[in-house]
Parts: C-alpha cells; structure tokens; sequence
C-alpha cells in the first residue's frame, strides 16, 4: 500500500485520462489519494472526484495565493464545506508570498479563518509555506494549529522549519522534489524528519518526479518519491511505503477504513 497524500485530480490535464490514472493508480501500488481544494468555485468539482471513487477523499480550503473567486471564504463556509465524510481535511492554506506584491495581511487573516474552522470541525489542515516561513509558523502558534495537527505539504524549506512545525504536531509531506538533483536542502530534511511523522505525495499534476520529470505528474508516481527517500535514508521501499501509509491513516482519521 502506498497513499498520495496531496494532489490535484478534478484538473483538467488529470480528468482528461482519468480512468488510465486509476489504472496506474492500482498498477503502482498506489492504493489512496486525498484530492486536494483550492478555490471556492472548483470545491463541487473536488467533491465529486472523491465522492466518485472509495478509496479517494478530499479537502476543503482556499489556496493561500488564489484570488479567482474574489471574495474571501468564511468560517462557516469553510465548516459547510467540511461538514462531508469525503472532506477529511482542511486546506490547502498557509501562505504564500512568491508571486503576491504588496500587503499580504489578506493572506494572514484568510489562513487564521482556515485555522479556526479545523480546530471548529476537528479535521487536520493542509499547509503550503513558500518564502513565509516565518509568519507560517507564527500563525500556527497564535492560532494553536497544533491543536489539530496537519501537514506541510510539499515541504521545501529548511530542517529548522521542518523541526519546529514537527514540535507543533504537524507531519512533513515530501513531493516529487525530493528526487531532484539539485534539491540539497529537501534531500537533506528527508534524511532527518522521523518516519513517523513523514508523509509522501505528488502534488500532481505538477512537479513530476524523476524519471518523469517534465511531464504531466500522477498519482502512481509517488513511488518514486517513495524510493528516493528510501535510497536517502537506506532504508527499503516496503518500508517506506508501509510507514507512510500509516501516518496519513492516522493524521486523516476521517479516511480510516471503517470496520465491517
């Protein structure tokens, strides 16, 4: 069993194929995915890609840099959204400060509301930090993310961000990146975060994991995350993917296979 704990499957360029994307799925091992939201107007979509599939769940957020919808989303929002047995997280938020100019305080307090309604319904968050280290774990402190617990997802920021949302209760997801030549510090985090607190993903369709890299990412590849981080740690794929597998059944609780 293996999980691919974040990606993007109500996209266009994987709903294009979608029924050989199971396939892979299934042919690589890759037994379950959690379908991740981004905007308000795309959530129905999200849904229904979980709601279509047993073994497929989603979230329920906001992208910290997306402003499509042109309105911010509310708690109670944000809890209707949540309030779905597919929906066992919420997210992605976090912040963002790569492409945003100027005052980002609409980020901060988007990812506070996004804070709140996790610790209001109970579900993990789903975190993405780029460039925003800092304030990304100030807020998580002053808003007790930890409470909940949750994941920084895609993680590629140094072992001090990694140890201290770790201290917090949060797990590390690492994505295609890993497998990337020149991504030194990533490998490096990957060799340190303990394998009970690791989680793998693709972040698909985006950042294709080598051999794959340049193409359209998918779910079945994120056994090659798997192995990278098995060849980083000397450890074997099986037992990777085993440990893995466990930690995202227990952070998602919402996702356990329920008892006959």
């Amino acid at each position: 069993m293996l999980v691919d704990s974040h990606c993007h499957l109500d996209f266009p360029e994987l709903q294009a194929d979608f029924p050989a994307i199971l396939d892979r799925m299934r042919a690589e091992g890759v037994t379950h995915a959690l379908t991740i939201s981004t905007t308000l107007e795309t959530f129905p979509a999200v849904r229904e890609v979980a709601r279509s599939q047993p073994n497929i769940w989603c979230s329920a957020g906001v992208h910290p840099d997306e402003q499509r919808d042109g309105r911010e989303v509310t708690l109670e929002e944000l809890l209707r959204m949540a309030d779905d047995p597919k929906v066992v997280a919420i997210g992605e938020t976090g912040l963002d400060y790569y492409r945003v100019e100027g005052d980002t305080e609409w980020q901060r307090e988007r990812f506070r509301t996004h804070i709140r309604a996790a610790r209001a319904c109970g579900k993990p968050l789903v975190i993405h930090t780029r460039e925003s280290a800092e304030d990304t774990l100030r807020l998580m402190r002053e808003e007790k993310a930890g409470e909940v617990g949750g994941v920084m997802h895609c993680f590629t920021e140094s072992w001090a961000v990694a140890s201290a949302a770790i201290d917090l209760g949060f797990h590390i997801s690492f994505s295609g990146i890993v497998t990337f030549k020149n991504a030194q510090v990533v490998k490096d985090c990957a060799r340190q975060v303990p394998l009970e607190r690791m989680l793998v993903e693709t972040d698909s369709p985006y950042l294709a994991p080598v051999p794959h890299r340049g193409k359209t990412n998918q779910p079945a590849f994120v056994r090659h995350v798997a192995e990278e981080i098995g060849r980083l740690r000397e450890i074997d794929y099986e037992t990777i993917a085993a440990r893995t597998t466990e930690n995202f059944f227990a952070l998602f609780a919402h996702a356990r296979p329920r008892p006959a």
